[in-house]
């Protein structure tokens, strides 16, 4: 299996405050890797590195094996055609309906004609049951919803790599269930993903590989029947006590 994404030595600071501490993460093509780990330990500032939103200090990020992330002088636009990130926050266009939304990157950034972004964008739409949205504004959906939009937005611009950041966060607990299921679906065709969630069950279920962050650092990674069920290290043990009872 070749690998996908290399992060070795990454540090992050902001305001002179370690965020990240040397973090060493490899993802390899088609694999799905679940990070977890307690609010600031560092999940999201990881993701927004891998996808060149944050700048690192220090350490290396090569994607598929040829285009270093964290060289100031790569094409970050080259980068985001390549690595796709969901937020929390769905972040979509409010003045715009929601096959605007999908069709506008592929449109202004891939140059792609706007009658073949349309039809793309509809068959994702029906792929995640959304089809009858696709003429409605952002007010006019659920969380769960426009959460999934979100992800079909990304998906539009075919990314190799896709970041989840803690995409359920902000869900009533009612929605979560149809955001994870549109992951899950991504999963089992094979997409290579990276996803920061509170969310153990899901974890447990869908990731070939668990990273445990603690402070800025991956203290213990492995399959997730081996973290969840057998954790090596104290700290893990203390973290999984608490998010699993």
């Amino acid at each position: 299996m070749s690998s996908l994404l290399d992060v070795t030595g990454v540090w992050k600071s902001f305001e002179e405050q370690p965020v990240l501490r040397g973090i060493d993460l490899r993802v390899d093509a088609h694999q799905a890797v679940v990070l977890i780990g307690a609010s600031g330990s560092g999940k999201s500032t990881l993701l927004r590195c891998i996808n060149g939103l944050e700048a690192v200090d220090a350490g290396r990020i090569v994607l598929d094996g040829e285009v270093e992330v964290s060289d100031p002088r790569v094409d970050l636009d080259q980068v985001r055609r390549r690595v796709g990130i969901v937020f929390q926050s769905y972040n979509l266009f409010p003045h715009m309906t929601v096959l605007d939304n999908i069709t506008l990157a592929p449109r202004k950034v891939s140059r792609v004609p706007a009658d073949q972004a349309r039809q793309e964008a509809l068959v994702l739409l029906e792929r995640f049951g959304l089809e009858a949205k696709a003429g409605d504004y952002p007010d006019r959906l659920s969380g769960g919803q426009a959460q999934r939009v979100a992800i079909v937005r990304a998906l539009a611009m075919q990314p190799e790599l896709m970041l989840f950041d803690e995409i359920t966060s902000a869900l009533d607990p009612l929605l979560v269930g149809e955001v994870l299921e549109a992951v899950r679906e991504l999963t089992s065709g094979g997409l290579t993903i990276v996803m920061a969630t509170h969310e153990m069950a899901f974890a447990r279920d869908v990731a070939d590989r668990v990273c445990f962050l603690r402070d800025g650092i991956v203290w213990e990674e492995g399959p997730p029947e081996a973290v969840f069920n057998e954790p090596q290290r104290p700290e893990t043990r203390e973290f999984l006590a608490r998010v699993l009872t």
